[in-house]
């Protein structure tokens, strides 16, 4: 285990998380111009594509950081059968789901029942040898969360964990990374059957949230708990390319389908950068998995 991944085993994780949560929300001009300052010379984001190009425009850090796009920085993919990337980022793994086994990383699987931590059950068969992506959003990416089909929320769980970082030599190094991190699931049905998408948290990400939900979720230790449909008045039906939600600071997004339900495009492998709105792959269509 190399020294980032065993310092991230004795790190207070939610204690630095609720402070970095607390100072990128601060508006006081001077500080959050010095916090998006330092993320510029550090990062170097893209800021052609949003809305408001200018980073000291914004009131918080976190308004910068979770800043929208401008119209038409993305084109949405057409046609009612082919996934779209829900984020812009970079593909961690993508493939089969072997049984119930997620891949990880070298030596490292995940199981449905683990990474889905009990929330709804009867879901994890649904997705037994289907087809999973995992993609990583770096800090430099944009952070908002995208429908990748048309669907309709059946329903969501939070589920309370760590917080390690997801990046490649963390996911190296932790076994069942993506089922330990705090995360957030959401279940839909749609004509291409059920599918998964699984905003996953992590090290000085405080909070994450939906369009259903809110942008900051509850929190709260213990089991996994079902949030409330859509506290928000926000239709439960959404379509391809509509934002779903977002990450307050940077992570991973888990696709999940069922089997026989999607083929993914030989360009979604390990290491590949996608945007949101490109084509991931295409669905077929059929009557949903009992």
């Amino acid at each position: 285990m190399g020294f980032f991944v065993g310092l991230q085993h004795v790190l207070p994780q939610h204690l630095l998380s609720r402070v970095v949560l607390g100072a990128t929300r601060v508006r006081t001009r001077w500080f959050k111009d010095a916090l998006i300052g330092a993320f510029l010379k550090g990062y170097s984001p893209e800021m052609g594509d949003a809305r408001e190009p200018d980073p000291h425009a914004y009131g918080s850090f976190n308004d910068f950081f979770t800043r929208a796009l401008r119209e038409g920085a993305r084109p949405i993919a057409p046609g009612d059968k082919v996934l779209v990337s829900p984020v812009d980022g970079t593909v961690s793994q993508a493939g089969p789901i072997q049984g119930n086994q997620i891949f990880q990383a070298k030596g490292h699987d995940y199981s449905l029942e683990a990474l889905l931590a009990g929330a709804a059950p009867e879901w994890a068969p649904r997705f037994r040898d289907g087809t999973f992506a995992t993609i990583y959003l770096a800090p430099y990416n944009y952070h908002r969360i995208h429908m990748p089909l048309d669907g309709r929320l059946h329903e969501s769980w939070f589920v309370p964990g760590r917080l390690f970082s997801v990046n490649a030599a963390t996911a190296a190094g932790v076994p069942g990374l993506f089922a330990r991190n705090e995360r957030l699931v959401c279940l839909f049905e749609s004509e291409a059957g059920p599918f998964a998408v699984i905003l996953v948290g992590a090290l000085f990400v405080g909070s994450m949230g939906t369009v259903w939900h809110g942008n900051e979720l509850p929190h709260r230790g213990g089991e996994a708990f079902k949030l409330p449909q859509h506290p928000t008045g926000a239709s439960l039906q959404q379509e391809k390319g509509v934002e779903l939600g977002r990450f307050n600071m940077g992570s991973t997004v888990i696709l999940l389908f069922g089997k026989d339900r999607l083929d993914l495009l030989s360009r979604c492998v390990n290491g590949e950068t996608v945007r949101m709105g490109e084509a991931l792959g295409q669905v077929h269509n059929g009557p949903a998995q009992a």
